[in-house]
C-alpha cells in the first residue's frame, strides 16, 4: 500500500520502542526509509532492539524516561543537534495492571498515571516546544486504549488515556497555526509480548475467552496498530487532526471485554 520511500529522510521518535506494539511501529517506519529514535528506561532492551531494528534501517536508540522532563530535554537537544530537524513523535510508552479498583492504592494510581499520562504529554510538550513550535510544523499520533465505554478493570489506565485523548483534541484546535497535526489510536486487545507481563489467570482469559467477546473474533496484533500509526502519519492524513481512531475489531462497540 504504502511506496518504499515513503518516510524517507524522515526524522522519528517511538517512545517504548524497544517491545511490543512500540518495536512493530517503528520496523514498519524504517522498511518505509525513515530514521528512527527509539526510547525506553531499560538500555539492554534498547540495544537488543536497536541491533534487530538496524536490519531494517537507520534505528538509534536514547535512554528517557518520560515522567522526568530533563531526559526528555537531552533527547530533544540531542535530535536537534544531530538531525536538525524532528517529523513525528509517536507516544507509545506506557503502563498498567489488571485490578479492580478498590484495590488499587495510591503508589499504583500514581504510578500509571505518571506513566500514561503525564509522560504523554511531558514527551509531546517537550517536543513541540523544543522543535515542532519552532520550526512549524510537526506530527504527533499517541497511542491510547480502547476506554470507550469506560475501562473496567483497569481504571488507572483508563482515567490516564482519556486524558491523552482529551489534550489530543485541545492541542489538535491550538497547535493547528503552527502546522501541528495530532491524533491517537485507541488499540483493542493487542497479543504482543505485553501479555506476559500479566499474571497467568489473566493471561489465559485475554487468549481463550476475550476473542469470544469481539465481533472479528480475534485479538489484534502488532501490525494492525502499526498500519493505522503508518496512515495517520503519512501525507494521505494531511486533513485528519484531533481524532482518535479505535482499532479493535468492533470491541468497544459490543461485548465485554472480560467478566467483572
Amino acid at each position: 500500500m504504502y511506496q518504499a520511500d515513503l518516510f524517507k529522510d524522515k526524522v522519528i521518535i517511538v517512545t517504548g520502542g524497544g517491545s511490543g506494539i512500540g518495536y512493530e511501529i517503528s520496523k514498519q517506519f524504517l522498511q518505509l526509509g525513515a530514521r528512527v529514535w527509539i526510547t525506553s528506561r531499560k538500555e539492554e532492551r534498547l540495544q537488543k532492539a536497536q541491533a534487530e531494528l538496524q536490519k531494517f534501517g537507520n534505528c538509534q536508540y536514547a535512554i528517557v524516561d518520560i515522567r522526568k522532563n530533563d531526559t526528555l530535554d537531552e533527547l530533544a537537544d540531542k535530535i536537534k543537534s544531530e538531525e536538525g530537524k524532528l517529523d513525528i513523535l509517536i507516544n507509545n510508552a506506557g503502563g498498567q495492571f489488571f485490578s479492580p479498583a478498590e484495590y488499587i492504592n495510591k503508589k499504583g494510581w500514581d504510578a500509571v498515571i505518571n506513566n500514561n499520562l503525564n509522560g504523554s504529554w511531558y514527551a509531546t510538550y517537550t517536543m513541540a516546544k523544543k522543535l515542532f513550535i519552532p520550526q512549524k510544523d510537526g506530527i504527533v499520533v499517541n497511542i491510547i486504549a480502547n476506554m470507550f465505554r469506560g475501562f473496567p478493570g483497569m481504571v488507572h489506565t483508563g482515567a490516564a488515556r482519556a486524558g491523552v485523548d482529551n489534550f489530543t483534541k485541545t492541542l489538535a484546535v491550538e497547535w493547528a497555526k503552527y502546522k501541528i497535526r495530532i491524533n491517537a489510536i485507541a488499540p483493542g486487545v493487542i497479543y504482543t509480548s505485553g501479555l506476559d507481563t500479566y499474571p497467568d489467570a489473566v493471561k489465559k482469559m485475554t487468549l481463550e475467552e476475550v476473542p469470544k467477546t469481539i465481533p472479528m473474533k480475534r485479538l489484534g496484533t502488532a501490525e494492525d496498530i502499526a498500519y493505522m500509526t503508518l496512515f495517520l502519519s503519512s501525507p494521505m492524513a494531511d486533513y485528519i487532526t484531533g481524532e482518535t481512531i479505535y482499532v479493535d475489531g468492533g470491541h468497544r462497540l459490543h461485548g465485554s471485554m472480560w467478566e467483572i
